[in-house]
């Protein structure tokens, strides 16, 4: 049986696709880009801010207590990438605002984003607060490498999934890649591939490289290197040595083949989050997590808060409040599919919901 990794020297080289073929990766980005781009806004499925204003609570509470760690700078540039409809952060500014004014007159909002649909609807979201304090004014982004400079907090909720993964498939005759011809794959020769954490490999396994992930990791690493910050991740997804076809899609809310109809389904993978961390290590950022979402948001309070909800709530809505924090945070739900991992400066302390120290 064959072992991994083989000798360098042996690896197949590269080959030509057949013509036609695209590679999973070119394939996903296009796809999805059409997707958010012409379908309404979260049609095929729904987030944690949409079931609880209490997630967006937790998560602005856990971003001052972020900037009192580094100092409370009179300028801290305030990110989410992939705000959906700008729930969330108009729950985190709701909470900022309100209990601590001092943070919201020092952030500068900036939204990373390229849906123009997704756009509009963040703008409406977030007009009240940018209405009372300029700086809330959002500005929008394509890419994390075009922030501004100065301290950061960014937040991502759902973000790292829908980049677009490259797909390897071991073999009895060697090492290939997944392209997509005709909505199916074919594979093409290839060299070994490489992850950031160095992992062993068995022989006839399925390797999903989220190359654009990485490259987040390595970018905020380098930054919190040199300028305070901290960015908090949380996805579904994996924290260990495992492989294997992640690839899934919606359409119409219901499971779908991946590559039927490019452009009509939301495609998504799980987040290897062993290899992000490996990435953003490596540039220099310190590792928190990834800890389950359900730990992470018990630690924060969520139960609490949701009874002080409920307590002033109809028994309907109480009842409301109550499912969501369960579907959020039972292991049977969201609480354990869903991971949170936060990436730092070296400098700052733990960050809140993390009970450990820094992942080696």
């Amino acid at each position: 049986m064959p072992t991994y990794p083989p000798d360098p020297q042996s690896s197949p080289a590269p080959s030509a696709p057949p013509a036609g073929a695209e590679r999973l990766d070119h394939f996903m980005a296009r796809a999805n880009a059409r997707y958010y781009a012409t379908h309404p806004l979260l049609s095929d499925f729904i987030t944690a801010p949409e079931i609880s204003q209490v997630f967006g609570e937790l998560l602005g509470a856990w971003a001052a207590t972020v900037w009192a760690s580094m100092g409370c700078p009179s300028r801290v540039i305030f990110a989410e990438a992939g705000p959906g409809r700008g729930t969330l952060m108009a729950d985190m500014l709701r909470l900022i605002t309100s209990r601590v004014p001092a943070f919201a007159h020092a952030l500068e909002v900036h939204l990373v984003e390229t849906s123009p649909l997704m756009r509009e609807a963040q703008a409406k979201a977030l007009a009240p607060f940018a209405a009372r304090v300029p700086g809330l004014a959002p500005v929008w982004h394509t890419g994390l490498d075009s922030l501004p400079d100065g301290p950061l907090i960014l937040v991502a909720n759902e973000f790292l999934d829908a980049l677009p993964i490259r797909q390897f498939l071991h073999t009895p005759a060697g090492w290939q890649e997944h392209y997509v011809q005709d909505a199916t794959f074919c594979g093409v020769p290839c060299p070994a591939p490489q992850l950031p954490d160095g992992r062993a490999l068995d022989p006839d396994c399925v390797v999903e490289l989220c190359e654009p992930a990485l490259d987040i990791g390595r970018l905020l690493g380098q930054r919190f290197a040199h300028t305070p910050g901290a960015a908090l991740f949380l996805d579904y997804g994996h924290n260990s040595s495992l492989t294997g076809d992640s690839l899934q899609a919606l359409r119409h809310a219901r499971p779908a083949r991946p590559l039927d109809a490019a452009g009509e389904a939301d495609l998504t993978t799980h987040v290897d989050f062993t290899a992000f961390a490996a990435a953003a290590r490596q540039a220099g950022a310190t590792i928190w997590g990834a800890v389950t979402q359900g730990a992470f948001l018990r630690a924060l309070g969520l139960m609490e808060r949701t009874e002080q909800l409920a307590a002033h709530a109809s028994p309907q809505d109480a009842d409301a409040l109550r499912s969501g924090a369960d579907r959020l945070a039972a292991p049977e739900k969201m609480g354990h599919l869903f991971r949170v991992m936060a990436l730092t400066s070296p400098l700052l302390p733990m960050p809140p919901g993390f009970m450990k120290g820094p992942a080696e």
